[in-house]
C-alpha cells in the first residue's frame, strides 16, 4: 500500500472512531448520549490505537500533521515527504468526518443544539479565550510528542506501541483535553471541519472559522516544541529552534497569562463598583 493512501486511511479511522463517539456521546437519542467525557476520551484513545494498528505495516502512521512536523522538526522523519503525509491526513479526516454523519443520518434532525452537532467534527473551547485556548494546545501536542519521543525510546513487546499511544492519548484528553476539547491534532479538527461546512446537517449552524486556526496552530506550535525539548533534554542537542521556539513559547504563556489576569482584573473592578 502506498504511504499516501495509508495515512489517508489511518486518518479515516481515527476519525470514523473519534467522532463517532463524540456523536454518541452528543446527539439527540443516541443509545450512548449523556456519557460524558471519560467515554470520549477513550473513544479517541482507540481511535489512535486502531488507526495505527491498520496502517502501521505500511508508513511511520503519524495520522497527525503535528506528528508529522514534531518528528521533521528532530530530524527523526525526511522533510520531503511532509507534504504528502500531511495532505493525506487532512483528506482522510475529511472522509472519516463524512462517514460519520452518515452514521447518525437520522439522529442529526433530532438534536437542536447546533453547537453540539459541530462538536462531532470541530472542536470548541469550553471557555472561549483565544490565547488561553491555543496554550491549552500547545501544552496537549506538546506533551503528545514529547510522549511519543519517550515511548519511542522503550523497547516493548511487538505489536503494543499502537496500544500505549492511545493510552497516552486517553491521558492528555482526561487530564488536558476540557479546555478546548483537545484536537492536539489540525488535521482531525481541519478536514472534519471542512465537512461540516459542506455537509446538508439539517440546521447546523456555522463552523465558527474564526476559531478554527487554534486547533491548526497550537498543535503544530506545540508538537515541534515537544519534539525538539525532547531532543534538548534527553540528547542534548540544543539547536537553534529549540532556543527560537523557547522564546516563542514564553511570549505566548506570557502573553495568555496577561490577558486572562486583565480580564480578571476588570471584573473584579465591576463588582467592586457594584458594591460601591
Amino acid at each position: 500500500m502506498p504511504e499516501f493512501l495509508a495515512e489517508l486511511i489511518g486518518t479515516m479511522i481515527l476519525i470514523i472512531l473519534g467522532g463517532g463517539v463524540v456523536g454518541g456521546v452528543v446527539l439527540k437519542k443516541s443509545k450512548a448520549e449523556g456519557t460524558g467525557w471519560v467515554l470520549i476520551t477513550i473513544g479517541w484513545g482507540l481511535g489512535v490505537t486502531m488507526g495505527v494498528y491498520a496502517v502501521g505495516q505500511f508508513t511511520d502512521a503519524h495520522i497527525n500533521p503535528a506528528v508529522t512536523l514534531g518528528f521533521a522538526a528532530a530530524g527523526e522523519f525526511p522533510w520531503a515527504k511532509v507534504p504528502m503525509y500531511i495532505s493525506a491526513q487532512v483528506i482522510g479526516a475529511f472522509i472519516g468526518a463524512v462517514i460519520v454523519f452518515f452514521n447518525y443520518l437520522p439522529h442529526w434532525k433530532e438534536t437542536e443544539d447546533k453547537i453540539a452537532k459541530r462538536d462531532v467534527f470541530s472542536t470548541t473551547p469550553a471557555i472561549r479565550s483565544p490565547f488561553s485556548n491555543l496554550v491549552s494546545e500547545m501544552i496537549g501536542t506538546f506533551v503528545l510528542l514529547f510522549g511519543l519521543m519517550f515511548i519511542g525510546a522503550n523497547e516493548f513487546t511487538e505489536g503494543l506501541n499502537p496500544l500505549i499511544v492511545g493510552l497516552l492519548i486517553v491521558a492528555i484528553g482526561m487530564s488536558l483535553g476540557g479546555t478546548t476539547g483537545y484536537a492536539i491534532n489540525p488535521a482531525r479538527d481541519l478536514g472534519p471541519r471542512i465537512a461540516h461546512a459542506l455537509l446538508p446537517i439539517p440546521q447546523k449552524g456555522g463552523s465558527d472559522w474564526g476559531y478554527a486556526w487554534i486547533p491548526v496552530a497550537g498543535p503544530i506550535l506545540g508538537g515541534i516544541y515537544g519534539a525538539v525539548f525532547y531532543n534538548a533534554m534527553f540528547l542534548g542537542e540544543f539547536s537553534v529552534l529549540f532556543w527560537v521556539l523557547s522564546g516563542v513559547v514564553a511570549i505566548i504563556f506570557i502573553g495568555a497569562a496577561n490577558s486572562e489576569l486583565k480580564k480578571g482584573n476588570t471584573v473584579a473592578d465591576e463588582v467592586e463598583n457594584r458594591i460601591v
